[in-house]
């Protein structure tokens, strides 16, 4: 679901005007430590995955429940990288959005890339050094808050806290 419904049911009271939203987005990294990507259907650009809270929904499952909705990937979180602010953010529909933003970093433990729903036009995966170019900023800012101080020995099927 592109826009959840509570957010449409507000947007009918105050149309366009600037909505305060609670965000969760997720740097993805598979064992090789590719990073996960989703080129974005309302701005074209490739962005780390990401979405709105449902009312009463913990970020933690929020930001599971996008993977999987977003990419058809499984992933086990392992830990929260940053919480930050975005916005103001103008749709290509006018409407007008703010966030505060907690970012997860998660590992991939199942299923194959794809884009599994209409706000993604691909998904796909890439080295650190080798993202897209049209790459959203709080995205590029996102990626280097989780990879910062990640040992290389991370990126195998072993949880992080492994002796």
């Amino acid at each position: 679901m592109a826009i959840p419904r509570f957010v449409s049911d507000l947007r009918a009271h105050v149309g366009h005007a600037p909505l305060w939203l609670s965000g969760v987005s997720a740097v993805v990294v598979d064992d090789t430590g590719r990073i996960l990507l989703t080129r974005r259907a309302d701005n074209g650009l490739w962005a780390v995955v990401s979405g709105i809270l449902e009312p009463g929904e913990e970020p933690g499952p929020a930001a599971l429940r996008e993977i999987l909705e977003e990419t058809g990937v499984e992933a086990d979180l392992v830990r929260i990288t940053s919480v930050d602010t975005a916005g103001p953010i103008t749709y290509p529909n006018g409407d007008v959005a703010s966030y505060l933003d907690v970012c997860f970093l998660a590992r991939h433990t199942a299923g194959e890339a794809r884009a599994a729903d209409e706000e993604n036009l691909e998904v796909a995966w890439f080295a650190p050094d080798a993202v897209p170019a049209d790459l959203t900023d709080s995205s590029t800012r996102r990626i280097e808050k989780a990879l910062r101080d990640v040992p290389e020995a991370w990126f195998s099927r072993r949880s992080p806290t492994d002796p």
